[in-house]
C-alpha cells in the first residue's frame, strides 16, 4: 500500500519504512495540522501485562518497580507516559501505559522493543505474564479533522478526551483507539489486528481528508511540538529531569509520595527533582534560516572556549516557517532568550532558547 501510494521506503529500527510520499515532507506536514494524517507506526511494540492472580493493581505495583511514575493512579479505560529508567537515573525509553480493566498495555519504541521485552521479563516475571502482541499493527491519524473521520466509523468516538483508551468497533472492525498522539494534534492511536490493518487504512483514506504521512513529516510534527525522540533528546546518559519530564513523575512517586522512589536510579532522580540538574532540554530557534542539525555542539560565545551543550534534534519547522532544534545545555544558560551558538560546518549560528512546544498543542481536554 505504501509503495503503491509513492512512498520513498528507507530503513528504519529493522523495518523498511516510508520515509515520505509523492507530495513530500512539506505537504504532509502542514495537511496534518489542517486536516488528518496517517501514520502506519506498526513497528512499535505492543506489549500485554496480565497479572498472574488476576488483580490489575498486582501489574500496576509491579510496573511501578521499572517506572518512576503512578501507575496505581491510573483508572480504568486511562493512559499515560511512562519512562523505563535504569540504575544511574538514564532512560532506557519512553513508552505509554494504558489500564484495561483487568491488564495493562504498553506500547514502546520499535528501536528499543527487544531490549523493552526483556527488560519486563526479567524483572516482573513473577507476577506478571508478558504478552507480546506481534499480531496487531498500529495506525495513528493526528490533525483536526481527525475525530470527525474516525467518528463517521464509530460515533462513541467523539466524546473521548485526550488519554482515553477504549474498545471500538470501526465499521465493523475491532480496534483498540486511545485519544493520543506525537504530533501535538488531537487524533488517535487505532491498535488493530494486522489482517484488518490494510482494509481500515482504505477506509480512513476513501476520506478527503485523510493522507498517507512518512517518517519525514512525524519527525517534524514532533520536533513542533518539543516532543522527546529517543536515542536523539532522551538517552540512557540523560534522566528524566534533564530531559525536562519531571512533569512525568507524579507527587506519589516523589520524596514525600506515599510510594516514592522504588525505581532503578531514583536516589539520583528524586535528588535532581529536589535540588535541579546540571543541565536541561531546551528549544533553540537559529536566528538565520539555516537549520542546525542533532549532534552539533553548543557554545556561549561566537568565537573561542569549548562547547557548554549540544544539539539533540533539529530541523525546519514548516508550521513555524523557520528552522527549530532541542539541546541539552547547562541549567545556569537554560532561561529562555538566551543566547548560544550552534557550530555547523566550522561557522558558528547564533542560536536563541525558545520556550517548547514552538506550537500551541490542540489536545482535547
Amino acid at each position: 500500500m505504501h509503495v503503491a501510494a509513492g512512498a520513498r521506503m528507507v530503513p528504519f529500527a529493522g523495518y523498511d519504512m516510508p520515509v515520505q510520499y509523492a507530495t513530500g515532507v512539506m505537504r504532509e506536514h502542514l495537511h496534518t495540522r489542517q486536516k488528518a494524517g496517517l501514520f502506519d507506526v506498526s513497528h512499535m511494540g505492543q506489549v500485554e501485562l496480565h497479572p498472574k492472580d488476576g488483580a490489575v493493581g498486582t501489574a500496576m505495583r509491579a510496573l511501578e518497580t521499572l517506572v518512576p511514575v503512578s501507575i496505581l493512579a491510573l483508572k480504568p479505560g486511562r493512559q499515560r507516559y511512562a519512562l523505563f529508567t535504569d540504575e544511574n537515573g538514564g532512560i532506557l525509553d519512553d513508552l505509554m501505559v494504558a489500564n484495561r480493566g483487568d491488564h495493562l498495555f504498553l506500547v514502546v519504541n520499535a528501536a528499543c522493543k527487544a531490549a523493552d521485552i526483556a527488560h519486563l521479563e526479567r524483572y516482573l516475571a513473577d507476577s506478571c505474564e508478558v504478552r507480546v502482541r506481534d499480531d496487531r499493527a498500529l495506525l495513528a491519524l493526528q490533525g483536526p479533522k481527525a475525530t470527525d473521520v474516525l467518528a463517521k466509523l464509530d460515533p462513541a468516538i467523539a466524546d473521548m478526551v485526550f488519554m482515553d483508551v477504549r474498545d471500538a468497533n470501526l465499521d465493523g472492525i475491532s480496534a483498540i483507539v486511545s485519544r493520543s498522539g506525537y504530533t501535538g494534534e488531537d487524533g488517535f492511536e487505532i491498535s488493530v489486528a494486522a489482517s484488518d490493518a490494510p482494509e481500515l487504512a482504505r477506509r480512513l483514506l476513501e476520506n478527503e481528508n485523510v493522507a498517507w504521512i512518512g517518517l519525514g513529516a512525524r519527525d517534524s510534527l514532533r520536533l513542533e511540538a518539543g516532543l522527546c525522540l529517543y536515542g536523539n533528546d532522551i538517552t540512557k546518559a540523560t534522566t528524566p529531569v534533564e530531559a525536562s519530564l519531571e512533569w512525568a513523575i507524579q507527587k506519589p512517586r516523589r520524596t514525600g509520595g506515599e510510594r516514592a522512589g522504588g525505581f532503578p536510579g531514583a536516589d539520583i532522580i528524586l535528588k535532581q527533582l529536589d535540588d535541579g540538574a546540571p543541565r536541561r532540554r531546551v528549544g533553540l530557534k537559529p536566528e538565520g534560516r539555516a537549520p542546525v542539525r542533532d549532534g552539533a555542539p553548543l557554545f556561549a560565545e561566537a568565537e573561542g572556549g569549548e562547547p557548554i551543550g549540544r544539539v539533540t534534534s533539529g530541523g525546519f519547522g514548516p508550521s513555524v516557517d523557520g528552522p527549530i532544534a532541542m539541546g541539552l545545555v547547562p541549567t545556569e544558560t537554560s532561561d529562555a532568550g538566551t543566547k548560544l551558538y550552534a557550530e555547523v560546518r566550522g561557522k558558528r549560528l547564533p542560536v536563541v532558547i525558545s520556550p517548547l512546544p514552538f506550537i500551541t498543542q490542540t489536545y482535547k481536554r
